[in-house]
């Protein structure tokens, strides 16, 4: 390899090594927030008619239909937004990790609807990618939660002893 070619790696790897958290956590927000946005509209979200089943489901029918939408699209633009911006970051980790119950709620409530015959269908495609969305949040809060702790890069002494 080159040593320009290998410097230009290098400082890409930096880079990315420096940034990958925060790239990650915009990605998610973008995801949160547009998927929240679509729910605003009747029929725009292809999980809306789950949506409104899971919420009934888990609030006994106390928020039903078009409010239990309605109530997920504000969280969702609200976890969004601080993943995005980066203000309020904490505050909306928590309600993304209490939100995340509701998210993986269908698998247990619904899994004959999304998984008949064992193979699933595009609610349930849509419910699995939630388990990768759900990994991301982990890093993005262990960062989150983390980094507060240190003034800088914490040090392998840090790391022993946070361990």
């Amino acid at each position: 390899m080159s040593t320009s070619l290998d410097t230009r790696l290098t400082k890409t790897l930096g880079w990315l090594s420096r940034h990958n958290v925060d790239i990650l956590r915009v990605s998610l927000g973008l995801i949160f927030f547009g998927f929240g946005v679509l729910k605003f509209f009747p029929g725009a979200s292809p999980a809306e008619a789950l949506v409104a089943r899971t919420v009934d489901a888990l609030t006994f029918g106390v928020v039903e239909g078009r409010n239990a939408v309605l109530m997920t699209a504000a969280l969702e633009c609200f976890i969004g937004l601080t993943l995005i911006t980066g203000r309020l970051l904490r505050t909306g980790l928590l309600v993304l990790a209490v939100s995340l119950g509701g998210i993986m709620a269908p698998l247990v409530l619904f899994f004959s609807d999304l998984f008949p015959g064992g193979t699933p269908t595009i609610e349930g495609q849509y419910v699995l990618k939630d388990i990768v969305l759900a990994a991301a949040a982990l890093v993005i809060a262990c960062s989150a939660f983390n980094r507060s702790q240190y003034d800088g890069q914490p040090t392998r002494s840090d790391l022993i002893k946070a361990a």
